[in-house]
């Protein structure tokens, strides 16, 4: 019977999503979900990952196989 609850529950926990109560609850789960949601929120008002930063890492880590 313990092994039908813990499904149950890791169910209602994979089909959570983030919402701004959240802020106000003091569970790790909705933490989490906060902090994931401004680290989100950060990169895709910044202009996300740009290619730039991407095309020079390329090229440094091509320069360290030689």
């Amino acid at each position: 019977m313990d092994n039908e609850k813990s499904k149950e529950e890791s169910s209602n926990i994979a089909g959570k999503v983030y919402d701004v109560s959240d802020y106000k609850r003091d569970d790790t789960l909705s933490s989490g979900l906060t902090t994931t949601h401004e680290q989100v929120s950060d990169v895709y008002n910044a202009g996300g990952i740009t290619s730039a930063d991407r095309n020079e890492k390329d090229s440094e880590n091509e320069e360290k196989e030689r």
